[in-house]
C-alpha cells in the first residue's frame, strides 16, 4: 500500500505552530486581522468562507466578513477594498471568488493591497514568487510544499509533472516545486501524449478539475501523486464506472446522492503510487492552513 499524506494531521502541526505566535502578536499589540469579502450568495463560497471564519476563531485570529449584494458594482467592490486598504485593523484581505457576473474580477483583485493580498494571487506577489523574493504564496500551491516537506519526501533532483496550468494551483506550484529544486514539466489540455509525461514524473501534480483523468497508464510506479482536485460526482453511472470494485463508495453514493473524487483515479493511483493524497483530507484541509500563515505573517509585517 502506498503512504497516505494526510492534510488534516499536517494542517493541525501548522495551526500548533501558528497559536503562540498570535497569542504573542495579541499579548503585545493586537490580534491579527482577516477580512473576508464575500459578495453574493454561491452556496460553496459560503461554506468556505465559513471554514475560514472558524479557524481564525480557534486560532484567535480577528475575521471579518463582508457581505455585500449581488447587485454590487464594481466600482462599490472597489471602493469597499480600499476602505480595507486604509484599516490598520486589518492585515489580509482576501476577495471570495466567484464574484458577481456584472463586477469585473481582474480590477477588484489588483484593488487589494500587495501587503494585505493573503490569496497571493497580487502580479507584484506572483512577480516575487519568480523572483524568489519573500512574500505571501498561492495558499493551495503553499500547501503542497509543506505537505512534501513534513512527509520527508525529496524535491531536489526530482522529476516534477504539473497537470493544470492556472494562475491560481498550476503556475505557483511549478513555480514552487522549481525553487525546491525540482525539474518541473507544466502539461495542459494541448499536451501530446499525456500520460507517457506524467509516467517520467517522481512527483506528479493533478489541478485539471477533470474527474478520475489521471489513470493507472499515467501514474510511474512508485510516484508520489498530488491530487488537487475535488470533483463531485452526481451521476450513478460515472461513479460506477470509477470505483469499479469499491461497493463501499457506491453504498455512499446511493446515501448521498453525490461523491467526491479527485482528478486521479482513486483505485489506480493505490495500486501505483508511493504516496499519495486522499480526496478529500489530502491537499484541500492545507488551502485554509496556509491562508492562515500569510495572515499571520501579514500581521507580524505590520506590526514589527
Amino acid at each position: 500500500m502506498p503512504q497516505l499524506l494526510d492534510g488534516n494531521r499536517i494542517r493541525d502541526e501548522i495551526k500548533s505552530e501558528l497559536a503562540p505566535r498570535i497569542r504573542a502578536m495579541a499579548a503585545s499589540k493586537r490580534a491579527p486581522g482577516l477580512a473576508v469579502v464575500l459578495a453574493g450568495h454561491n452556496p460553496a463560497s459560503e461554506i468556505y468562507v465559513r471554514n475560514k471564519v472558524k479557524t481564525c476563531h480557534d486560532l484567535g485570529i480577528y475575521s471579518e466578513t463582508l457581505t455585500p449584494p449581488d447587485s454590487i458594482s464594481t466600482a462599490e467592490l472597489l471602493a469597499l477594498v480600499q476602505h480595507l486598504n486604509a484599516r490598520a485593523d486589518i492585515d489580509g484581505i482576501l476577495v471570495q471568488l466567484p464574484l458577481p457576473p456584472q463586477v469585473d474580477t481582474k480590477r477588484v483583485l489588483l484593488a487589494v493591497a500587495p501587503e494585505k493580498d493573503v490569496d497571493g494571487f497580487h502580479p507584484c506577489n506572483v512577480g516575487n514568487l519568480v523572483a524568489g523574493l519573500p512574500g505571501p504564496r498561492a495558499c493551495t500551491p503553499a500547501g503542497i510544499i509543506e505537505l512534501l516537506k513534513r512527509y520527508s519526501l525529496p524535491i531536489a533532483g526530482r522529476r516534477a509533472v504539473v497537470v493544470g496550468r492556472s494562475d491560481i494551483v498550476g503556475k505557483p506550484a511549478a513555480l514552487l516545486l522549481l525553487h525546491q529544486h525540482a525539474t518541473v514539466t507544466i502539461c495542459h489540455s494541448k499536451t501530446p501524449d499525456l500520460p507517457a509525461v506524467c509516467r517520467e514524473a517522481d512527483i506528479l501534480v493533478a489541478a485539471m478539475g477533470r474527474p478520475a483523468l489521471l489513470t493507472a497508464d499515467y501514474i510511474r510506479p512508485g510516484a508520489t501523486v498530488i491530487d488537487v482536485g475535488t470533483n463531485r460526482v452526481t451521476d450513478r453511472v460515472q461513479a460506477e464506472a470509477i470505483f469499479r470494485g469499491a461497493p463501499e463508495k457506491l453504498e455512499a453514493f446511493d446515501r448521498k446522492g453525490s461523491v467526491l473524487v479527485g482528478d486521479v483515479h482513486p483505485l489506480d493511483v493505490l495500486a501505483r503510487a508511493g504516496a499519495y493524497t486522499p480526496v478529500p483530507g489530502g491537499v484541500g484541509p492545507l488551502t485554509i492552513a496556509m491562508l492562515m500563515v500569510n495572515t499571520v505573517e501579514a500581521a507580524e509585517r505590520h506590526l514589527c
